[in-house]
């Protein structure tokens, strides 16, 4: 393994700046709208019996949880340079790929686990797919293997 697949907590720039900016958001604005949740909620009086506060609560220990998260990602990130090469498969790239005795090419963005969502065909350079064509180029084909079996594929292209 080469050491952009052992590094988990790599991002691209856009995710970086998305992070940092719901980071900021967190705590900043969200947590003075949850104090004033609160601060209301107390106001209403017996706290053992109410909701509000409750709700307030629960709602301000998910947010710091949150905040936590976002800062240990944030601290460890490395950040992957997307104009590294387009000779070969690294994260970052956008990589179409054709699946053998098929003529439908399918786009996929290689990108660090924590960016990885397959609605927007962003996979994990962590997943079977992603580490089978890390360092693959152009024309390569690879295999890999799925629940069903292996299957084999051939790199359309790169950018």
């Amino acid at each position: 393994m080469n050491q952009e697949q052992e590094n988990d907590n790599l991002l691209t720039q856009e995710k970086f700046e998305e992070l940092t900016n719901e980071l900021s958001h967190l705590k900043t604005t969200r947590r003075r709208e949850i104090a004033e949740q609160l601060e209301y909620a107390r106001s209403l009086g017996d706290l053992s019996e109410n909701a509000e506060y409750q709700e307030a609560r629960e709602l301000q220990g998910a947010t710091e949880g949150r905040i936590k998260q976002l800062e240990s990602i944030l601290t460890q990130a490395e950040v992957i340079d997307k104009e590294a090469s387009a000779h070969e498969v690294h994260v970052g790239s956008k990589v179409t790929i054709i699946k053998q005795g098929e003529k439908e090419e399918r786009e996929y963005e290689v990108v660090g686990s924590v960016e990885a969502n397959m609605r927007d065909r962003k996979i994990s350079h962590m997943s079977p797919l992603g580490m089978a064509m890390v360092g693959k180029k152009k024309g390569d084909e690879f295999e890999f293997d799925t629940p069903n079996g292996s299957v084999k594929y051939k790199i359309g292209s790169i950018s």
